[in-house]
């Protein structure tokens, strides 16, 4: 039966307890990990988010009472424990931090009793995700997502200590705002007072915090919640979190500056990791064409190579149709892989069809010399070896080449070099390599709105050298945007912001507004300008994405305490659900059913 703590105050929590606690009596709280009954001998280990300690119930040294009732103790019971700490009388346990001490309790409480969970409580669970989130608040007592949120706690603060240090003020936004045409989908919020219309969730804290640097608070911060009505995706979540800043008269190497310095401290504070400074920076245009992603992971080679002017005079047809359509033809080198069976070679050639390649063309080159290629007969030997050697192929390499637009050879080659890291167990996740990427393409093509959208958002400053060519040509155009990224992830990114009117208002027009439309949207912000703005920059980091890499996890889902599934819904509190009629009423809505599709 449960009892009350009855007066008892902890003194310790269990991972707090060590050899220097020898011959002092403590109380502890926690739950009932194991139970081992050995008749007259029992051990009990108790567990609490600090860690395991073993509690010792033996006769001669507890009454027969106290050793029976811990003998019904069962997992995930609730006890407080009064008790001695000694040294262990039998083998010290090297895998428990606790492993050299145990306590001698004098009196036990059991302050809940526990039906028996639908899965054992422990690290790295091979228990399905779904049923585990489902009784997520059992899964958070595992030690390793314990753990997860503990060094999430422990970033946040730091964070927060370090920019206030540097003299940031964190000031909260509004959750409850405008609804935006830009960007991923909002959530709607339905008014009650104001029917028929709604408030949007935030994307990001953005417009505020422009609207904030016109305000004079000079630099601002928040660990800020965010909210995307995006299409599903595994790894996406609905809501996330970002610690989010802005500046005033600054530039892009003041921005870089802090947020080095913010993550050089965390990842001392947090991993005992140096991170060498400066970061090393490489433009957009350079990261496309080196590794076909903007967010390259550099732990290993792997590079893209241009072979167009290699095989411009080719008679093979898919290299030949790329290039006079105005693509080019690129590929990669996978040292040591040119004796890869032909079955796994298939393999990648379905997988860079995902990406939108047409097919893979290959050249296998055995350790003998032999060369099998995919398209051998239609190049003479002359230029297959002149080929070769563009690509730096020695024997027993594997070249790998992807014929089409630059959009669709960089999407290809940029994952096939991640999966063939993936395969060959080159990416080591005790391995962090920060890189900033720079001189992003102001605006980008968008086939399904036939219009140019812009890459970061219509907010970002373009750099100046540029600016000539926004009519004539404007996707030669580049910002002042920077991302910081670590192992292939974008971690965080940011830009030099618009600050003047005339290019704010020239930039919506060429996103397609017009300036009704744009004063529509965003008159708050453009009327702001009107009362002397300061130029501004500033960044934001996915605070989730930062926290799983840190802590070597595979998913998001792992370092967020209470995260949704695939479909954007929680399995634990079956939300999204629905409203009742009253509430619906309430705010001017009515639920259309769904059409029946007719049988043809």
């Amino acid at each position: 039966m449960a009892e009350s703590m009855q007066g008892l105050h902890r003194t310790h929590r269990c991972g707090e307890l060590s050899a220097a606690n020898v011959g002092e009596t403590v109380t502890i709280m926690g739950w009932v990990q194991k139970n081992r009954n050995k008749g007259g001998l029992v051990f009990v280990d108790v567990r609490d988010r600090s860690g395991i300690i073993q509690v010792v119930f033996e006769d001669g040294s507890c009454d027969a009472d106290l050793i029976a009732r811990a003998a019904s103790l069962r997992s995930e019971y609730v006890v407080a424990i009064v008790g001695k700490v000694e040294k262990r009388s039998g083998a010290v346990n090297e895998n428990l931090a606790t492993g050299e001490i145990e306590v001698i309790p004098e009196q036990m409480r059991i302050l809940s009793e526990s039906e028996t969970p639908p899965f054992p409580i422990e690290e790295n669970s091979k228990t399905k995700e779904d049923l585990r989130l489902k009784y997520r608040y059992l899964d958070l007592r595992r030690p390793d997502l314990q753990r997860n949120l503990m060094m999430r706690s422990k970033i946040a603060t730091l964070t927060r200590q370090f920019l206030a240090d540097e003299g940031f003020l964190e000031i909260e936004t509004p959750i409850l705002g405008k609804t935006t045409p830009e960007g991923a989908r909002d959530y709607l919020v339905p008014s009650r007072i104001h029917p028929g219309s709604f408030y949007g969730l935030p994307q990001s804290p953005q417009l505020y915090k422009q609207l904030l640097m016109c305000s004079g608070y000079d630099r601002y911060f928040q660990i800020a919640k965010c909210f995307r009505d995006e299409d599903l995706r595994a790894d996406r979540q609905p809501e996330f979190t970002q610690i989010d800043m802005e500046l005033s008269f600054v530039d892009e190497e003041d921005v870089m500056s802090i947020n080095e310095r913010l993550l050089a401290k965390l990842f001392k504070e947090v991993l005992d990791i140096d991170v060498e400074l400066p970061i090393q920076r490489m433009t957009w245009q350079e990261a496309m064409d080196r590794f076909g992603s903007d967010k390259p992971d550099i732990r290993f080679g792997m590079e893209l190579v241009n072979v167009t002017e290699t095989v411009k005079d080719s008679e093979f047809v898919v290299f030949k149709g790329a290039i006079e359509n105005g693509g080019t033809v690129r590929g990669i080198n996978a040292k040591g892989q040119g004796s890869m069976p032909r079955k796994k070679i298939d393999k990648l050639v379905s997988f860079a069809k995902d990406y939108g390649a047409k097919g893979l063309a290959y050249i296998a080159i055995q350790e003998d010399g032999t060369v099998k290629s995919s398209f051998a007969k239609f190049m003479s030997e002359e230029e297959m070896q002149n080929l070769i050697k563009a690509m730096d192929g020695e024997n027993g390499d594997l070249l790998l080449f992807a014929a089409d637009k630059n959009k669709v050879v960089w999407d290809v080659l940029g994952a096939l070099r991640l999966e063939l890291a993936r395969q060959l167990e080159l990416l080591d996740k005790n391995e962090y390599k920060f890189l900033w990427i720079t001189e992003f393409p102001l605006l980008e093509w968008s086939e399904e709105q036939n219009r140019y959208t812009a890459m970061h958002h219509p907010f970002t400053m373009p750099m100046e050298e540029d600016w000539q060519y926004i009519d004539t040509d404007p996707g030669r155009v580049r910002a002042k945007a920077y991302d910081i990224t670590l192992n292939g992830n974008e971690i965080g990114g940011g830009s030099i912001r618009i600050h003047q009117n005339d290019i704010q208002e020239k930039m919506f027009e060429v996103l397609g507004f017009t300036k009704e439309e744009a004063y529509r949207q965003f008159s708050f912000l453009l009327d702001a300008f009107k009362y002397g703005v300061p130029p501004h920059a500033g960044l934001a980091y996915g605070l989730d994405r930062l926290v799983m890499l840190m802590a070597k996890v595979d998913s998001i889902r792992d370092v967020m305490a209470f995260p949704k599934v695939k479909d954007a819904s929680c399995l634990m509190t079956n939300a999204p659900s629905q409203a009742d009629d009253k509430q619906l009423a309430e705010l001017g809505l009515e639920l259309r059913p769904e059409e029946e599709s007719s049988e043809e």
